[in-house]
């Protein structure tokens, strides 16, 4: 499975990321990211986006584990990835089809974004 992780780079970025090498990524409110996070299992491939000023998809990582045992605070341990050579914008990502129906963009809030494998193709070989 493929899924896009948004973070405020002020608090968290790629970059922090790619320093500790993995993380717990946890502390999802929202139901529909939640039931997201929960669907994780190891290898599975993420985009990390930055939100704020940034707004765009800006490097990779994978799924290392999955700890549901809490269903409100579900840990997901990620392993950094590779920086995207050209970070992708929002404002590209409306443009393509193949975005047409993702919850990327009609849920602006949702923090825990299932893709397809198209999607992912798409935004990390840009």
């Amino acid at each position: 499975m493929y899924y896009l992780l948004k973070t405020e780079p002020s608090t968290y970025g790629f970059a922090d990321l790619q320093k500790e090498l993995s993380t717990i990524w946890d502390g999802v409110t929202n139901p529909v990211a939640l039931k997201n996070l929960r669907s994780m299992n190891k290898g599975d491939k993420l985009v990390i986006y930055h939100t704020g000023d940034e707004r765009s998809a800006v490097g990779t990582a994978t799924v290392e584990a999955n700890d549901p045992s809490d269903p409100k605070n579900p840990k997901v341990k990620i392993k950094a990835g590779h920086l995207i050579s050209h970070p992708v914008a929002l404002s590209e990502i409306k443009l393509s089809k193949l975005f047409a129906d993702s919850p990327l963009l009609r849920q602006g809030r949702l923090s825990v974004v299932p893709l397809s494998k198209e999607q992912y193709e798409w935004l990390t070989s840009r």
